[in-house]
């Protein structure tokens, strides 16, 4: 399949998506923020630098995208039919660093959880803010 903007104007497409203040993360945010939960942010001091870290919990959520870290089974995660290799390659990587991040905070004391973009959706937003606000209050939740 070939696509359907020149190099130029997909390499511009590509600059601009953001590594951080997603619009999951900021939907995730929003509700655990409303619900009385305090946190910080991107912590350059912990593995992977979490996109929300809660010190009284001793917790770090990390909100993936289901393309760029492989949700299985979402049909989110597809792999763009052009430059296969480099998309398999791309995606490996990420996966390995998403798990040796995950594994690094988890060997220094640290609960740690995934949510992913499909999860916040509009339909069920309101079932994954609650489903996260248990893992942080049950602390006996890996």
């Amino acid at each position: 399949m070939v696509d359907i903007v020149d190099a130029e104007t997909r390499s511009r497409m590509m600059r601009n998506i953001r590594g951080k203040d997603t619009k999951p993360e900021l939907l995730l945010r929003r509700g655990l923020h409303a619900r009385g939960f305090r946190y910080r942010l991107h912590h350059k001091g912990l593995p992977g630098r979490p996109d929300l870290v809660f010190p009284k919990y001793r917790a770090a959520a990390f909100v993936h995208g289901c393309f760029w870290h492989r949700h299985p089974g979402c049909p989110k995660a597809t792999t763009p039919a052009t430059r296969e290799d480099f998309w398999q390659n791309k995606f490996a990587e990420n996966t390995a660093r998403d798990r040796r991040n995950i594994d690094q905070l988890q060997e220094a004391g640290w609960r740690v959880l995934v949510v992913w973009e499909c999860e916040l959706a509009r339909s069920s937003i309101g079932a994954t803010v609650n489903r996260v606000s248990d893992w942080l209050v049950d602390c006996d939740t890996p």
